[in-house]
């Protein structure tokens, strides 16, 4: 119980540096586009941020996904999974999003483990084997046990708006440098149309970086199967660089919650990238994996028992249900065309 109030303690306390940080860059933006007035305008636009971001953040990074509610009789054995991983985790049932998004990917957000949600595509559904499945919805458990959410979704809230001003900044100076030799002139809006979102790109990568191992570590424990995890890592990392997340894409202050990161380009393990090296994490897994313990789902080759109160269907045998959508792959029926709700 102490350990817990300790560790609640600290995180408010992070989230707390966090925003100021993050309400100290957004000034000092300000004051570079439009010096103390601009200071002060900042300082405000940030205060309604902060108030914006704590409240209703994790709402509108869904919203940017196009994440659609489902429930236990619209996508029944994705849901049962997520209660028995939660109680398995001592965590409060988080709410359950479908995205559709043919990427496999998958992140959680919220504010607090009472209010939170675990978002998946279709996806990762329709191309992941159901224990690769359980590995991610663990390990997004695990960002909602270690309280890491909350920062990574108001971290995304300011990183796009920092973004926004570093555009802003050089589209301000060109037209204050045509029109006077007022402002910060080209030379100074180019670079702040570079170094705005690289700042912003900085808080992310630190907040980031290790807590993918820390929660690697913690969902392998409530999945059973750091193996499983493993593999996942690998499949949806290779998928990632073939198969385009466009609304990623358009929000890509976003993509440092994802468990694998769901933009283009080449990924390594310095710097500029939002996540560890996925070879690193695949190690860290296969390393603990010999203390592992069991998984509730079934071993390979042996029926698995059916959850009680899930009905029959879907991975657990039977015929799938007809009612509600129905992702492709080990989960029954075809992947919707147009959203989670067909």
């Amino acid at each position: 119980m102490v350990r817990r109030l300790v560790r609640e303690t600290m995180n408010y306390f992070r989230t707390a540096i966090l925003l100021a940080g993050l309400t100290g860059l957004f000034m000092g933006v300000g004051f570079l586009i439009g010096g103390g007035s601009g200071a002060m305008i900042a300082l405000l636009v940030a205060g309604a941020m902060n108030l914006f971001a704590y409240w209703n953040s994790d709402r509108m990074v869904l919203s940017m996904h196009g994440a659609q509610e489902v429930d236990a009789r619209s996508v029944p054995d994705l849901y049962a999974m997520v209660s028995e991983l939660s109680q398995r985790a001592g965590l409060p049932m988080p709410k359950v999003y479908l995205m559709d998004n043919p990427q496999p990917n998958a992140f959680a957000t919220g504010r607090n483990p009472h209010n939170s949600a675990v978002a998946v595509t279709t996806g990762l559904l329709q191309q992941l084997s159901r224990d690769e499945v359980a590995g991610v919805v663990a390990h997004e458990l695990a960002h909602i046990a270690n309280r890491d959410t909350l920062i990574m979704t108001i971290t995304a809230t300011f990183a796009g708006a920092i973004s926004m001003l570093g555009n802003f900044a050089m589209f301000s100076g060109l037209s204050g440098n045509r029109e006077n030799n007022n402002g910060m002139g080209m030379i100074g809006s180019i670079a702040m149309m570079i170094l705005a979102p690289l700042a912003a790109m900085l808080v992310q990568m630190a907040i980031s970086r290790t807590r993918e191992y820390a929660a690697d570590n913690l969902g392998a424990q409530i999945s059973g199967q750091p193996l499983a995890l493993a593999s996942a890592l690998a499949r949806i990392s290779n998928a990632a660089h073939a198969i385009p997340n466009d609304s990623a894409e358009r929000a890509p202050a976003t993509a440092h919650m994802f468990i694998i990161n769901p933009l283009s380009g080449q990924r390594m393990d310095n710097l500029f990238s939002t996540h560890p090296a996925t070879e690193n994490r695949i190690a860290a897994l296969q390393q603990m994996a010999g203390g592992a313990g069991k998984s509730f789902l079934r071993p390979q080759g042996q029926p698995q028992a059916r959850p009680q109160g899930q009905p029959a269907g879907g991975p657990w045998g039977g015929s799938a249900p007809t009612r509600g959508p129905q992702p492709g792959g080990p989960w029954g029926g075809n992947a919707p065309r147009r959203g989670p709700w067909g």
